[in-house]
């Protein structure tokens, strides 16, 4: 059976379980997208996509990328498509038209001539032709336009996958069901199921999580009662190949229905909801297995036929109002008292977007997953149930987390001063943060002079680094300021003190910017921009990723496609992951050390990139780059951030970046292709762009381009430039 291209589209922020999930199935994944994943496959790797996904929306049998610069240019690229393999002359079809170009300026027009190139590719001698059908096509052709390219597919789901078809009444809207389905895998379901754990929602609305936790630990296809999908009236279907995955699928609900032991209970104080969850389950057939009840969280009771081990998730109101909000401490507090009295060695899990109330349940989460509930974000916070994970009061502290200070040195009022700050900063630039769906970000940059430290935020981890101080400072005055600073950040930012690391920041010279400052090898994952980078905030004075340079990553994720990258002094490669996110033709990511070396590999192997084509190679880059051109090697992108200081025996011992970079600059022009860009930055504060390099090349600074909001109190953070070759 030939391979075949997909494009299969899901929530935002689910790409990454997306793409283990089609692995499944033996979609092979080509790249990540935002809210969706490029991979290839049989047909029936994509029919098993449409019968078992429980995270996708759609999925899209891509035909082809035509080119689409001008309207006419669009019109006969999709005429040139074979559209006699995937419609009738004599059948219906509509178009699924997202993107907009200078050309293409509205979807709608985009639309009408998509369906005039497949109109009239198909149109018969006789006249006959394919009309269109808005609301029971024989195909959906998709076609999505970005950058002057369209790609044009064929949907084979119909109705977007997360339709189950059990769900069938309006009203409030509630969890859609492969959201409900990623909460259940991020929160370990399948493995609690296996080992014959319950299911509980003690406020579980019209049951979406409970029927899709049934489903999954039952083994039964979530498409397995949907009707009707898109591929049924189309010209490629193959009906006994799908007749065969129907009975596969049937064969495996059955068996799973019957070895799985698994109980399942819903309470909702509501009891409208309640209905028209036991109507829910009916529909799917559950109901002899699915329990539901109206009762209020007050009067939640463990059962005696429950297991001793299982998983709470819920979903509870999120108080979009401030009156509402208001009585959101009081719930969860109330959520909390109640698992930890009644199901001790359990799993719990909420669903919020308010996260900040989180605290109130009194457990401290050993994981959170940053997600979206349609628009809105949210949080998965994840809970063990015992004894260890009851928070302490925050006015306990490691006496060895913060230098010790006598009471009678300590300001308080100096010290509230940068807790308002702190909490101020936090309103602000956490909403932008989230709306920009930014997991790490710098929250205060030396605000307030008495206060030097950079607090940086990595999703539920604080990273404190205290600026040396100048020599005129008494070092007895800059400890007991730390030693304040210290003592409120976890209060104003509401955490415990062991989600908190500081650090000295100073220059550092030769390898020490190289050299542990511990060995806890206390490595985590964060998410930018769909990409995967892993961190460690504890054992190196940088975290792995260099949060000021987030816009020009996000630049060469829009930019990198097709292009051969090169990342020179690459550190953890964060931007390569970025270019291979953005279809990096090939990227090659250099570094001289071995610890980063390493772990730039780790952080492309996360982002499933193809090592064969995506390569780290551990040089010295400056000996690699006097070595000149390797065998007419060109590259059409280029990216460099030197660090200011470093040694190298072949520049008199040390790189120094402003006396060095001009030879630098040029070195890598020799590796530029024609029409290439080199992206040139320097953290170095006093950094003067060698004049002689203007008259060389086409040089753009755009420095001010490249700090994002976060940053824009310190714009001398770094600069950054644009260099092309004259002509």
């Amino acid at each position: 059976m030939p391979s075949l291209i997909f494009f299969v589209t899901c929530p935002k922020s689910l790409e990454y379980l997306l793409a283990d999930e089609l692995a499944g199935f033996g979609l092979e994944l080509l790249r990540n997208a935002p809210a969706g994943a490029w991979v290839q496959g049989t047909l029936e790797a994509g029919y098993r996509a449409c019968l078992w996904s429980r995270l996708a929306n759609r999925v899209i049998l891509h035909l082809a990328d035509v080119e689409a610069t001008s309207d006419e240019q669009l019109y006969e690229g999709v005429k040139s498509i074979d559209w006699p393999g995937h419609l009738r002359a004599t059948g219906c079809f509509k178009v699924a038209f997202v993107g907009q170009s200078d050309a293409i300026r509205n979807t709608q027009y985009g639309a009408q001539r998509v369906k005039d190139a497949v109109v009239d590719r198909l149109r018969l001698e006789d006249g006959t032709r394919p009309s269109v059908d808005t609301d029971n096509p024989d195909i959906t052709v998709s076609a999505r336009l970005h950058r002057g390219r369209l790609q044009v597919g064929v949907d084979l789901s119909g109705d977007s996958l997360h339709k189950r078809g059990y769900r069938t009444e309006k009203g409030a809207a509630p969890l859609k069901e492969n959201l409900a389905a990623a909460l259940l895998l991020r929160a370990g379901w399948p493995e609690i199921a296996a080992a014959g754990g319950d299911f509980v929602d003690p406020m579980c609305g019209s049951g979406t999580l409970l029927i899709e936790a049934a489903l999954m630990a039952m083994d039964q296809a979530p498409g397995l009662q949907r009707e009707q999908f898109g591929f049924t009236r189309w010209q490629g279907h193959q009906p006994e190949l799908w007749a065969t995955l129907l009975e596969e699928a049937t064969n495996r609900a059955q068996l799973g229905r019957a070895g799985n032991k698994s109980g399942f209970s819903g309470y909702d104080e509501d009891a409208a909801v309640i209905n028209t969850a036991k109507r829910n389950i009916q529909r799917i057939d559950l109901a002899e297995r699915v329990q539901v009840e109206c009762r209020k969280l007050s009067d939640f009771a463990r059962q005696s036929t429950w297991a001793d081990q299982g998983l709470v998730l819920t979903n509870p109101p999120y108080g979009e109002r401030l009156s509402e909000r208001k009585l959101l401490t009081g719930l969860y507090q109330l959520l909390g008292e109640q698992v930890k009295l009644h199901l001790p060695g359990w799993r719990l899990g909420v669903f919020t977007g308010a996260p900040e109330v989180g605290h109130a349940i009194g457990l401290r989460s050993y994981k959170q997953y940053k997600m979206f509930n349609g628009k809105l974000p949210a949080q998965l916070l994840l809970f063990n149930v015992d004894e260890a994970s009851v928070t302490r009061s925050k006015a306990v502290r490691d006496p060895d987390a913060v230098p010790d200070v006598h009471p009678r040195v300590f300001n308080r009022e100096r010290a509230e001063m940068l807790g308002n700050r702190l909490r101020k900063n936090r309103k602000s630039l956490g909403q932008w943060a989230r709306k920009n769906g930014i997991e790490c970000y710098r929250l205060y940059d030396a605000d307030i002079p008495e206060f030097a430290l950079a607090v940086d935020i990595y999703g539920d981890q604080v990273h404190v680094q205290e600026y040396a101080p100048p020599k005129t400072v008494d070092a007895r005055s800059a400890r007991e300021r730390l030693a304040e600073a210290m003592s409120v950040i976890p209060q104003a930012l509401d955490i415990d003190n062991s989600a908190m690391v500081c650090k000295q920041r100073q220059r550092q010279a030769g390898t020490a910017q190289y050299e542990k400052q511990a060995m806890t090898g206390d490595f985590f994952t964060v998410e930018e921009h769909g990409c995967r980078l892993k961190v460690n905030l504890k054992d190196y004075l940088d975290t792995g990723l260099f949060l000021d340079h987030r816009p020009v990553r996000r630049w060469l994720q829009e930019h990198a496609g097709g292009k051969r990258f090169l990342n020179l002094f690459c550190y953890t490669a964060a931007a390569s992951v970025h270019a291979v996110a953005g279809g990096a033709a090939s990227s090659l990511s250099l570094d001289m050390s071995n610890t980063y070396v390493k772990w730039a590999r780790d952080n492309l192997a996360l982002n499933k990139a193809d090592a064969r084509v995506h390569k780290v190679e551990q040089v010295d880059c400056l000996e690699w780059l006097a070595a000149g051109p390797r065998s007419g090697e060109t590259f059409d992108l280029i990216f460099m951030d030197p660090p200011t200081f470093s040694n190298s025996a072949r520049m008199e011992g040390v790189l120094d970046i402003q006396r060095d970079h001009r030879q630098l600059v040029e070195q890598a022009m020799t590796l530029l292709a024609p029409g290439g860009l080199l992206i040139f930055s320097s953290n170095f504060r006093r950094f003067k762009l060698d004049n002689s390099l203007e008259a060389q090349f086409q040089v753009e600074e755009i420095s001010k381009q490249t700090l994002d909001r976060d940053f824009q109190r310190n714009p001398r953070i770094h600069r950054c430039w644009h260099i092309r070759h004259s002509g």
